[in-house]
């Protein structure tokens, strides 16, 4: 997966963005990608020290921060099926040039992609992340996972099917979704049920990620009058506790920072533009979730705060 580099401050700074979005797309969690990332780089410079040389820094690296992403993955799911509600990935805002410098493929980066790839085993998502999004041949996944190569192909084959059968059909010009997108936020800012229902698809879905922490949905919210009256719902709240919406990109999607007057995060939601209609709406309310972006502040909070003045 590269070639021969020395060791020190460069090959940090060039193995790390595709570090972190190795790590970040097999556990949807910025803080334990970093994590991992930070450990994979404490062995790199351990070997490195030893008498045997590192031929290719990249290459070890990469195989480090699968083999503990998998391994951590395997440990997370028995939390998650304990989860409260649903849950979703920990939302990164894209659009800054930070995170821009920090994730490599970031087309690969979406709410809906990630929350699909948690229907796979952790071992079947190495190999959809490596093969679909980093294009490694199967030869170096069977190396880099510790499988045969016919193994690994049909584990392709199997979590890429996986994958397709919830993917968008249809893809929308750019410009086209991101007006699109503008439209719905000021809709919803206006509390206007009939600009609304008009930009929802027939079977859009929402679904919300409050971790026990935050009100949110317990299971996902199907159909534009029940998505559109829950969001305006929303709007109304946010209406009396002060909030507004920040627009920004959100995982390469058109989305929103929920801000109170304090400027704390409150929400971070995304959307998912598919044939000229919004067809998913994805919304993280757990405050653990939104400390990466800045200060955060949990929705059950501002509403107690709110019913004691």
């Amino acid at each position: 997966m590269g070639s021969s580099e020395p060791p020190g401050a460069d090959v940090y700074e060039s193995t790390r963005p595709l570090l972190f979005g190795i790590a970040y797309r097999m556990l949807g969690s910025v803080s334990e990608a970093e994590d991992i990332v930070q450990e994979a780089f404490v062995r790199y410079h351990r070997a490195a020290s030893g008498a045997d040389p590192i031929g290719s820094p990249r290459a070890y690296l990469s195989t480090v921060t699968m083999r503990l992403a998998i391994d951590h993955l395997r440990s997370a799911r028995v939390r998650r099926e304990r989860y409260v509600g649903q849950w979703l990935p920990e939302p990164i805002l894209t659009g800054d040039d930070g995170v821009e410098a920090l994730v490599e493929r970031r087309e690969s980066l979406s709410l809906a992609l990630l929350a699909l790839l948690e229907r796979l085993s952790p071992l079947e998502r190495a190999v959809f992340v490596l093969r679909e999004v980093l294009d490694v041949d199967h030869r170096e996944i069977a190396r880099l996972v510790g499988r045969t190569e016919p193994h690994v192909r049909q584990m392709a084959v199997r979590a890429r099917r996986h994958v397709e059968e919830g993917r968008p059909r249809f893809t929308t010009d750019r410009a086209a979704r991101d007006q699109l997108a503008r439209r719905f936020f000021a809709a919803l800012e206006g509390g206007d049920m009939a600009a609304l229902i008009s930009l929802l698809a027939a079977d859009v879905t929402m679904s919300g990620d409050g971790g026990g922490r935050a009100p949110a949905l317990a299971e996902p919210a199907r159909g534009r009058e029940r998505v559109a009256r829950f969001l305006l719902g929303l709007a109304r709240l946010g209406l009396r506790l002060g909030l507004g919406l920040r627009l920004t990109e959100v995982n390469t999607e058109p989305g929103a920072l929920v801000m109170d007057p304090e400027g704390r995060v409150v929400a971070v939601m995304a959307v998912a533009v598919e044939g000229g209609s919004v067809h998913a709406i994805h919304s993280v309310v757990n405050p653990d979730k939104l400390r990466h972006l800045g200060p955060a502040v949990g929705l059950g909070e501002l509403m107690r705060a709110g019913a004691e003045r």
